[in-house]
């Protein structure tokens, strides 16, 4: 497990559907970043609205998650909420929290990311 000063902060969003791949890329290539999972979810979306206004129907949603080092977090945390374009009307909503430790996961040399 990496230590608490070295990967200490959890970066979440919960973002419409289909943003959070281009998110991810855009850590890896332009801040290095490489530690994100992406996964979708669907549920009511009283805080952000990704469905019609006015409808109680569940809704597809994606939730980013990217650890990141302490020194780095608010520096990844402001990229984060301009790739996702979180300021524009029903963006989703970004958050951080700090974290106890992390484990490091790499692919096998040669493995597409």
């Amino acid at each position: 497990m990496a230590r608490a000063n070295e990967y200490s902060r959890l970066i979440g969003a919960v973002l419409p559907p289909g943003v959070a791949a281009d998110v991810v890329q855009r850590l890896q290539e332009e801040k290095g970043i490489n530690r994100a999972t992406v996964s979708g979810a669907r549920g009511l979306d009283h805080l952000v609205q990704f469905a019609p206004r006015g409808t109680d129907d569940a809704v597809a949603m994606e939730i980013l998650n990217v650890v990141v080092p302490a020194a780095r977090a608010d520096e990844i945390f402001d990229f984060v909420f301009d790739a996702a374009r979180i300021d524009r009307p029903d963006g989703g909503i970004v958050f951080q929290h700090a974290l106890s430790g992390a484990m490091p996961f790499t692919l096998p040399e040669g493995q597409k990311t």
